[in-house]
């Protein structure tokens, strides 16, 4: 008997396409593959939120070391995001075993969730611009103290959506920091993010392992695309603009969302 798992090409090409987007822009990545995984190939939605987890910490590992490398990793906000994240992280997977979350009753709840959480994050997408604009009349003169609280905060909320949905780290993360730190460099910001989407999805996607909703064999194949896919898409990040891609990636997360809750 084989102990190499069977790749399937069709689950590697959308891991390939969804790690250039996650490494160009910081978003796509439990954003588009859950839904592809959910109505693409009809996936339990537990599952594909618990399988996506661990696919987005080992490809977004790879993003990181290109974004390090390439200096547009901010570590401190990193730091931040991760402080709040990880304990929140933590309690939501205990209350979802406290309160059975991965039974074949929760796929409608999960469902209904994760359209909520994309079209939060297509409104986030398209509004990007203009909460940079606020953030710069507003947000500006927040004392360091006030910001990096702020910023613990976010981690946490991320932590408890990321958990339940595996949406939200990325064009969430990122438009809360554009909106935290908007004298940071668009690049450093999906860099930062990235990093820390690295330690909140092992530790979420570990606690879906241990409560059985992760598909090994669909998690190799999807590897096997994204991870050749998001160094490429970070080597891209700094050197192409963005706005065409967003605007594109909006619309579908708003479609995908619609479907999933209607």
């Amino acid at each position: 008997m084989s102990v190499i798992p069977h790749i399937n090409p069709l689950y590697s090409l959308s891991g390939f396409v969804v790690g250039v987007l996650v490494g160009q822009t910081g978003v796509g990545g439990g954003s588009l593959m859950t839904p592809l995984l959910v109505l693409l190939f009809g996936v339990h939605p537990v599952t594909a939120v618990g399988t996506d987890l661990l696919f987005a910490s080992v490809t977004k590992s790879a993003g990181t070391l290109v974004h390090g490398m390439n200096k547009t990793v901010d570590w401190r906000v990193t730091g931040r995001l991760a402080l709040g994240s990880v304990p929140a992280t933590v309690i939501t997977l205990y209350l979802i075993t406290r309160f059975d979350l991965i039974g074949k009753s929760s796929a409608s709840l999960i469902s209904t969730i994760l359209g909520c959480a994309l079209i939060l994050t297509s409104v986030a997408l398209i509004l990007r611009r203009r909460l940079t604009a606020y953030a710069g009349a507003h947000l500006a003169g927040l004392s360091e103290r006030k910001t990096a609280i702020l910023t613990i905060l976010t981690g946490a909320v991320l932590g408890a959506l990321v958990s339940i949905t595996s949406i939200g780290a990325g064009a969430l993360g990122v438009t809360a920091l554009i909106l935290l730190y908007p004298r940071l460099p668009i690049p450093t910001i999906v860099g930062s993010d990235i990093a820390h989407a690295v330690p909140l999805t092992l530790v979420a996607g570990l606690g879906h392992f241990m409560l059985g909703s992760v598909n090994g064999s669909m998690l190799v194949s999807l590897l096997v695309g994204s991870l050749p896919g998001i160094v490429l898409g970070s080597y891209l990040s700094a050197r192409l603009p963005d706005v065409v891609l967003r605007g594109v990636l909006a619309t579908v997360l708003a479609l995908v969302g619609a479907k999933l809750v209607f």
